[in-house]
């Protein structure tokens, strides 16, 4: 049975973070390390813990002095990048003050998406963070992107920014694969609530062709749309 070690009461010193690094390595499953590496592509070394687990690792983070866990966190593992950006999303203070450089350590999209899906805080300060995100569109830089179109995905498919989010991936054109697979994955998910809209944008084929027919290709994978309709998008692919 796993033991977690309890962070609360840690000040966060060179002590105290080798501590951290060390129960981490000794939780490390290796079958999930080996099936981790096969799926998620990244210049950090991977110790091999399952997400849940990083999840109430960050949660216990949270509670001690996060002032000093930032400041001595060296980033050499893809775990501890993923619970940096966990810890992250829980605090509004130091998620304003990190964002910028936390996501520009990001190079794959498990840590990517794990860290939108934890973003709870933008349903409170939705303008607040439209802007922040809009900001962080850099087509010369794959995952800034990729962490705004699935922020906006999570967090903006509705009826005040449909529009806005419609606009503005339809006017990304970029050679950057998960660039092109998360617009491909929102515009999938869009078209349930929105499908007008969506049609009408696939109808134009102003998206790139790659992006295009990913589209119509996730909508035919998606158990939440009915068979009328994957077969009427078919005839937009290119």
């Amino acid at each position: 049975m796993m033991i977690y070690m309890d962070f609360k009461n840690y000040e966060w010193n060179n002590k105290d973070y080798k501590n951290y690094i060390n129960y981490l390595k000794s939780i490390k499953d290796i079958k999930y390390l080996e099936f981790n590496k096969k799926i998620v592509k990244t210049k950090y070394e991977m110790i091999g813990i399952p997400i849940p687990i990083l999840k109430k690792i960050s949660k216990n983070i949270s509670k001690s002095n996060i002032d000093n866990y930032f400041k001595y966190n060296k980033i050499k593992y893809y775990e501890e990048l993923m619970i940096y950006g966990l810890v992250l999303s829980y605090n509004e203070k130091y998620l304003d003050k990190y964002l910028v450089s936390f996501i520009n350590k990001i190079d794959n999209w498990a840590i990517c998406d794990t860290f939108v899906s934890s973003l709870k805080i933008i349903n409170k300060k939705k303008g607040k963070y439209w802007i922040y995100f809009n900001n962080l569109i850099d087509l010369n830089k794959e995952y800034n992107t990729r962490v705004s179109i699935v922020v906006f995905m999570n967090y903006y498919l509705n009826d005040d920014y449909i529009d806005r989010v419609l606009y503005i991936v339809s006017n990304i054109k970029t050679d950057y694969y998960y660039i092109n697979m998360s617009i491909s994955w929102l515009l999938s998910i869009a078209i349930i609530n929105y499908k007008d809209k969506v049609i009408n944008l696939l109808s134009s084929k102003v998206l790139n062709k790659f992006v295009q027919n990913k589209t119509i290709s996730k909508i035919q994978d998606s158990y939440r749309i009915d068979k009328s309709l994957k077969n009427y998008v078919k005839q937009f692919k290119i």
